[in-house]
């Protein structure tokens, strides 16, 4: 006769689960405590980073920084994505041809920052950066070109050229800008033009150059362009400025046959008074009609 014994059941105590559960609670606390100091520690380095890029179009502060990280949420995805060219603008090319630009050699540089933003790798050196800056001042010098430096619209840190009757508008007929720090250059071209420049390599769009809304921060068809590194490549981006200074202002600095307004499928009478009525279409975000002059010289 087999003999049952009864089977026994395991009654955990109070102390056998309060040790089961010591581990969960200590990584649970740890978690709770190092969280938020991580994240002092993120937003410190990035602020940093932000900081590293120098003065710009934004404020060098804390509301500064909050602003740019809040504009990144919606800022332009693929900066080498070219614009289409609008049915309606006119002409439907651009100054450049295909021929016009060589591919640039190399890889792109490491790009950083919305405003500002800047390059942190293949940078200008000092006397490349000032050859750059007397083949722009040489356009402004030249009357017939209709061009003047002053500082930056966008930049408000950096001196540009202008246009003295701009037929396209931009902030205060800015057509570019120099940044000192690195040799990289922003302006406004045609979309035909700025697909050009992308696909040679040349440039990128500006995260904030998606039209619409954000056209109160710069226009849609604002790129950068990437810093010389060698003397010889001055000249590429002197041709890059030159179709930036046919779009703003309808000046082909290159004429031969003395016409230095391009057709543009609008009057010029119509012109001015479109530039003057839009030409600061953009002074409460970037403070338009600042009249101190700062160079464009400075140590790259």
């Amino acid at each position: 006769m087999d003999v049952l014994f009864p089977q026994t059941i395991d009654i955990p105590s109070p102390i056998t689960s309060l040790l089961s559960l010591f581990p969960q609670t200590i990584l649970s606390l740890l978690f709770a405590l190092t969280l938020p100091l991580l994240t002092l520690l993120y937003i410190h380095y990035d602020y940093c980073a932000f900081l590293s890029l120098g003065p710009g179009g934004t404020p060098s502060t804390p509301l500064g920084y909050l602003k740019i990280k809040l504009l990144s949420l919606v800022s332009l995805r693929d900066p080498y994505r070219p614009l289409p060219v609008p049915s309606y603008f006119r002409p439907q090319s651009g100054y450049l041809t295909s021929s016009s630009l060589c591919t640039r050699p190399g890889r792109r540089p490491l790009v950083r920052g919305i405003a500002p933003q800047r390059q942190q790798s293949q940078k200008s050196p000092a006397s490349v950066y000032k050859l750059l800056v007397a083949s722009l001042q040489s356009l402004s010098r030249d009357p017939t070109n209709a061009l003047t430096e002053r500082t930056s619209c966008f930049e408000k840190h950096s001196s540009g050229l202008f246009a003295k009757v701009p037929i396209t508008r931009t902030c205060g007929g800015e057509i570019c800008h120099a940044h000192p720090s690195d040799g990289s250059m922003h302006l406004t071209l045609h979309p035909a033009d700025a697909k050009i420049v992308l696909e040679a390599g040349w440039g990128e769009r500006h995260p904030l150059a998606k039209g619409g809304w954000f056209r109160r921060f710069v226009p849609r068809e604002f790129v950068l362009v990437y810093a010389p590194r060698e003397e010889r490549e001055v000249e590429t981006v002197v041709k890059v400025v030159e179709a930036a200074v046919w779009w703003v202002s309808g000046v082909d600095v290159r004429r031969e046959d003395g016409e230095s307004v391009k057709e543009r499928g609008v009057g010029d009478e119509d012109a001015l008074r479109a530039s003057r009525r839009n030409e600061c279409w953009a002074c409460k975000m970037h403070g338009c009609g600042n009249k101190n002059v700062e160079k464009m010289v400075g140590s790259a």
